[in-house]
């Protein structure tokens, strides 16, 4: 019997309207009432995973910004972080001053942005960054352009900084096949942060072995899940080359793939 389930935001969990349907939360709650963790896994800040996470009904622990941090919202206990060092993320910020370019720098859950936004809860960055980055720990930092050839030359300079990746972007930037959906961007953060390996410190924490495990994930940055879990499972509009290395295939984000999944887990329960 699986003891966890790390499920995927954006393609994954909700549909593409950005809703958690009634299914899928059903399932979710099923799943949680057998004492089964579901862990909301994204490379979103912390905020906006634990909104998502009480919406589906989730466990409260919560994996953000690309498994830089591990973070339980009913005991607002810290579990887990792994931020960037300050002078690369000055750097970083830099580089979006010379581009031209949005950045949003992740710290403690927090959007912070170098150009205003429409979004209510982004925060604009008025001090300097060398005083920001002394009091402010940073997990992420996000590049983001509608612009495709200033993120590609981001994506070139970043090669040249020490201790950070990039650990997702936008898919066109890693097949040019795919649709040029915008706003392109560049997710970064320190050297060795990834979702498997955030599972891999969560499942130690909690004791639980990897092979009782499922990950179900969409995109690139979900692929150290899959590496890490005992069972994958990629959603029916997942990259060609995500589905050919998982366990399992399940439905699309628009056909409930994710409910799908816990159903049938809740059926082989019973």
């Amino acid at each position: 019997m699986y003891k966890i389930i790390f499920i995927d935001i954006d393609g994954t969990l909700r549909n593409d309207q950005k809703k958690t349907t009634e299914r899928t939360k059903n399932a979710i709650h099923k799943v949680t009432e057998k004492g089964i963790y579901v862990v909301i896994c994204s490379g979103r800040p912390g905020e906006y995973v634990e909104e998502v996470s009480k919406e589906a009904l989730a466990s409260s622990i919560i994996i953000s910004c690309n498994g830089g941090e591990i973070y339980d919202y009913r005991k607002k206990e810290t579990i887990y972080m792994h931020d960037l060092e300050k002078e690369e993320v000055i750097k970083l910020w830099n580089l979006a001053e010379k581009y031209d370019t949005q950045i949003i720098i992740i710290s403690n859950g927090k959007r912070y942005v170098r150009k205003q936004t429409d979004d209510q809860t982004d925060i604009f960055l008025e001090q300097p960054i060398e005083k920001f980055v002394m009091d402010h720990p940073v997990t992420q930092c996000v590049f983001s352009s509608l612009e495709l050839e200033r993120i590609r030359n981001i994506k070139e300079e970043i090669n040249n900084i020490k201790h950070i990746e990039v650990v997702n972007l936008s898919k066109c930037l890693v097949d040019d096949k795919l649709p040029k959906e915008k706003p392109f961007y560049l997710d970064i953060t320190r050297n060795g942060t990834s979702k498997g390996k955030a599972i891999k410190k969560l499942c130690e924490y909690l004791k639980i072995n990897l092979k009782d495990s499922i990950a179900i994930g969409d995109s690139f940055n979900d692929l150290t899940m899959f590496e890490t879990v005992g069972h994958s499972v990629a959603m029916g509009n997942a990259p060609e080359d995500i589905k050919k290395i998982v366990d399992e295939v399940t439905d699309t984000n628009n056909e409930d793939g994710v409910a799908k999944v816990l159903e049938k887990l809740n059926e082989e329960g019973d």
